[in-house]
């Protein structure tokens, strides 16, 4: 610990150690400190050296239960140790207890500091002074003449009065061991609050785990501090942004209430943090430990530096590289398969991760979450905190890592034709969450920074796939937003997502937004890369789609369809998937009279024989010749193989996707056409029904869906009117 290493002594005490902020003092009474005269023994192992107590201490009602009751039933040869994350009230809790074994349970309360060998030392002797050890005896034990846990542990099994012997921040839980610190006794039990969750520190020890509040709890805490300062979901709200962890929500509580010339309500404490970067985040944090007198282990900028600075010198730096590594990613929980990738080789050694990873653990910076899949959870105040202090020359390469870890479990783009039904919401927020990431360390390279876009890319076509066609524009807005700045609007990875932006607006059915957009796009392509590379063919298909279905106007969306599959097939063969794609989407806008009737089949043939005949691409072919043979009059060849498609649709893609409705809804046509009326409005009406609950009622598709339901059923009743009438 930092501090002065000078003692003081007051009234009938001797001092026997100072270390930090911490001053002992042996006292020659054994009166209730709780109730001693100010400035009496501010300091003593009588009290708490915790400073001010909450005003309140919420939630942990089960958890100040149990140990109460463990008190009341006498608690003798008992070690009960809390454990957790820096910051989530551990010192509280023992502190409550600590004063309800003083005041309601006749109890000596005693307590001492365990953040280093020497305040532990300090602390324990001052206890046996405090317990009747003679000067000979202390003495003795400070010069090393005699053990100093014996003597400990020897006045405390022959104290007169039951004790509690809370033994606070033993976070190097060695040092407990290395001395015999740590026992049990007859005559009292014992509290220990720690960081280090390994089992095997603690044998025969109750352990109990102190964890974050719940959101009601949480948003109390910011009242019961401020309780002028907003309304409790406001402050639910603001507990919700720091995690509801008690140390945040003390520092903001206490920024808040002390507030003189210019008050800050909640609401705007909460703009405060949301507007600027979490590093702001963390900076706004700290200035509320001016109120309260606050030391380093009490700062959301380096409570956790604590834990990490003591796996440093167990011989684990690689704990701290793991640590910023999480750091790019979200609070939400990671799957660890993805800390088994090989481009975690740039952070760290790969033979030390799970080493790295467990010293994590049992310093409670990370918990595990039970799957599947397997998952690590770390606190949000701490990876804000933690990124913050990165040093500049390492964020290139941990961004650079972490996204290409992440591209590991996310769809090739390059490859659209390639279907894949990868589990998403694992994954989803650490993408996000490392977008963020690389805003706030815009000084690293454009490489990782294109990287990262690559990645948002790939869960924005992932979203797409899956039909969740609202995320995948919230997330491509944001990736465009920040690429835009990072990099340049006209830089490859940004356009590929500008692209995605326009196709997510066109499938909800903002037409006008969403040809805007891929106009813009293929304006910048044609600047940047020419009239025939990739990416401006690209965005000549997706504006296509949207003149022809959206915005009728059809004759520009064939032209620039057929640009699209001339300019692909020069460049990869008629046969290339993406080709393919394109000559599928050009059947369905040409079809009529005029289609050659050699067309369809050629095309499916094609398909059929590169990508096989259940892969989406064969799939969509096979719709698209099966509405071109209902257009031509051909209802009959047209309803085997419309059926086909929907149920091959439905096995790969789900009943309410997109593409499974686009395939029922033109079997709805081809029943009605071929006569069969009521099976007509039967899937009409389950396409109808699978758009209302997906797409919402007001979407366009929706209207459309609606539109063709009533128009199946007057056809039914004109059908049985006619029949009634014969």
């Amino acid at each position: 610990m930092s501090g002065s290493t000078e003692g003081r002594a007051e009234g009938n005490g001797r001092v026997y150690q100072s270390s930090g902020d911490q001053h002992i003092t042996e006292h020659h009474h054994h009166g209730d400190a709780w109730t001693a005269a100010p400035g009496t023994a501010p300091d003593s192992v009588r009290r708490p050296a915790i400073g001010r107590p909450p005003v309140v201490l919420r939630d942990r009602v089960e958890l100040l239960a149990r140990l109460r009751s463990a008190l009341q039933d006498g608690g003798a040869h008992q070690v009960y140790v809390l454990y957790g994350l820096g910051g989530c009230g551990k010192t509280a809790v023992a502190s409550e207890i600590f004063r309800s074994a003083v005041a309601e349970g006749s109890r000596v309360g005693l307590w001492v500091n365990a953040s280093d060998l020497t305040s532990l030392r300090a602390g324990m002797l001052a206890v046996a002074a405090d317990r009747g050890a003679g000067e000979g005896e202390l003495t003795a034990a400070r010069s090393g003449l005699r053990a100093a846990a014996d003597l400990v542990w020897d006045r405390l099994d022959r104290s007169p009065q039951p004790w509690l012997l809370v033994i606070d921040n033993a976070d190097d839980p060695a040092i407990l061991r290395e001395g015999s610190w740590l026992r049990t006794s007859p005559r009292g039990t014992t509290l220990v609050t720690t960081r280090q969750v390994a089992a095997h520190w603690w044998p025969g020890a109750e352990l109990h785990h102190v964890g974050v509040l719940p959101r009601e709890d949480a948003a109390q805490v910011l009242c019961d501090l401020a309780p002028e300062s907003g309304t409790v979901e406001e402050a639910a709200e603001i507990a919700d942004r720091l995690g509801r962890l008690p140390l945040a929500l003390t520092l903001a509580g206490g920024y808040l209430a002390h507030q003189v010339i210019d008050p800050w309500s909640m609401a705007k404490y909460g703009r405060a943090l949301d507007q600027g970067t979490e590093v702001d985040a963390i900076e706004l944090l700290d200035q509320g430990a001016e109120y309260g007198g606050h030391d380093s282990r009490h700062l959301a900028s380096s409570t956790w530096e604590l834990s990490l600075d003591a796996l440093r010198l167990q011989g684990l730096p690689e704990a701290t590289n793991l640590i910023r590594l999480l750091a790019c990613w979200s609070h939400d929980p990671l799957p660890v398969r993805l800390l088994a990738g090989a481009a975690i080789g740039a952070v760290l050694p790969r033979a030390r991760v799970e080493t790295a990873l467990r010293g994590l653990l049992d310093h409670s910076l990370t918990r595990l979450v039970p799957g599947p899949p397997r998952c690590v959870r770390t606190h949000g105040v701490l990876l804000d905190s933690v990124a913050r202090s990165t040093p500049v020359d390492r964020r290139d390469s941990l961004l650079g890592a972490a996204a290409e870890l992440l591209s590991t479990v996310l769809p090739d783009v390059t490859r659209p034709w390639v279907w894949e039904d990868p589990p998403l919401a694992p994954f989803a927020p650490h993408t996000r969450a490392l977008l963020r990431r690389a805003s706030q360390w815009a000084d690293a390279g454009p490489t990782a920074l294109a990287r990262v876009l690559d990645c948002a890319l790939r869960l924005v076509v992932a979203l797409h796939r899956a039909g969740d066609y609202a995320s995948a524009l919230s997330v491509a807005q944001d990736a465009v937003v920040r690429g835009t700045r990072l990099l340049d609007a006209r830089h490859p990875a940004v356009i590929a997502i500008r692209q995605r932006v326009g196709r997510a607006l066109y499938r909800l059915g903002r037409y006008e937004e969403a040809a805007a957009a891929h106009r813009l796009a293929l304006a910048d392509c044609t600047a940047a890369f020419g009239a025939d590379a990739a990416e401006t063919l690209e965005s000549c298909a997706g504006l296509s789609s949207v003149l022809f279905w959206g915005l009728d106007q059809k004759a520009e969306a064939v032209s620039l369809l057929r640009r699209t599959v001339e300019g692909r097939a020069a460049a990869l063969g008629t046969v290339h998937p993406s080709t393919l794609i394109a000559r599928t989407n050009l059947l369905e806008f040409t079809v009529g009279p005029e289609l050659d009737p050699v067309t369809g089949p050629e095309l499916l043939a094609d398909c059929r024989g590169a990508v096989g005949p259940e892969h989406p691409i064969t799939l969509a072919t096979q719709l698209n010749y099966g509405f071109a043979l209902i257009v031509g009059g051909h209802q009959r060849r047209a309803l085997p193989l419309v059926r086909d498609t929907v149920a091959a649709f439905e096995r790969t893609c789900g009943p309410d996707h997109p593409k499974t409705l686009a395939a029922r809804s033109l079997l709805s046509r081809a029943l009605g056409e071929f006569g069969l009326l009521e099976d007509a409005v039967a899937q009409a009406q389950l396409v109808a029904d699978a758009r209302a609950r997906v797409l919402g009622p007001e979407h366009p598709w929706t209207a459309w869906s609606l539109e063709r339901l009533a128009e199946r059923r007057r056809a039914v009743r004109r059908e049985r009117q006619t029949g009634d009438e014969a």
